[in-house]
């Protein structure tokens, strides 16, 4: 690995993803003694780190929507819509990045989920919108600005947003890996799914060990 060519993308490490949180996913706070040793180890010269950033009432919330229970699916701009406990909602202690790392080597914090009548699961691009279409980040752009061409990916969830993003990564032409260990999904009955639509996308599944 040349660190001049790749990036580290950490997806919503945030403490509403953590059991207790939320929106708790299976044993999500097993992640981050493993990330705060990754940064500090400095293996990476650009680091993202994303941020799910909800204003309250957003669409994907399951309170705008009475009569429905916590993970309803409904259609939405023409798209099948989970509808999530309201999380990670802008200022909430929840949001913040989790206080059990030290992310001092990031060099972008990219909030995602900012806008109320749409949701966010990618880093590179957000869910369909109202126009029918999904609107871009800039992560892709702010990469390549850099000579990025190697993205590894970790964080919440592996099933949803670290899913997403990997395969956005992969179709927008980056080589693409997701450091397993250092993921974990809404649910362990997500993985084998998880593992077939990466692998589908031509993702590469590692340990980061692999990274020495």
């Amino acid at each position: 690995m040349s660190s001049a060519d790749a990036a580290l993308i950490l997806i919503d490490v945030q403490p509403d993803f953590m059991p207790g949180g939320a929106l708790a996913c299976h044993e999500g706070d097993a992640i981050v003694p493993g990330i705060d040793a990754l940064l500090g180890r400095r293996r990476f010269r650009h680091v993202v780190a994303t941020q799910d950033w909800h204003p309250r009432g957003h669409v994907s919330f399951v309170d705008a929507h009475p009569g429905h229970a916590p993970f309803d699916a409904i259609e939405l701009y023409g798209q099948p819509q989970t509808l999530w406990p309201a999380h990670c909602v802008q200022g909430t202690a929840g949001a913040a990045l989790h206080p059990g790392i030290d992310w001092t080597p990031v060099d972008l914090i990219l909030r995602k989920g900012c806008d109320a009548r749409v949701d966010s699961y990618s880093a590179f691009r957000e869910n369909v919108g109202p126009a029918g279409t999904r609107p871009d980040t800039g992560l892709a752009g702010w990469l390549r600005g850099r000579g990025v061409d190697t993205v590894y990916l970790a964080g919440l969830a592996r099933d949803v947003c670290v899913l997403w993003s990997a395969q956005d990564a992969a179709a927008l032409g980056f080589r693409t890996h997701v450091l397993w260990d250092l993921t974990r999904p809404v649910t362990p009955a997500g993985d084998a799914p998880t593992r077939s639509a990466l692998a589908a996308a031509g993702v590469a599944i590692l340990d980061s060990t692999a990274l020495g």
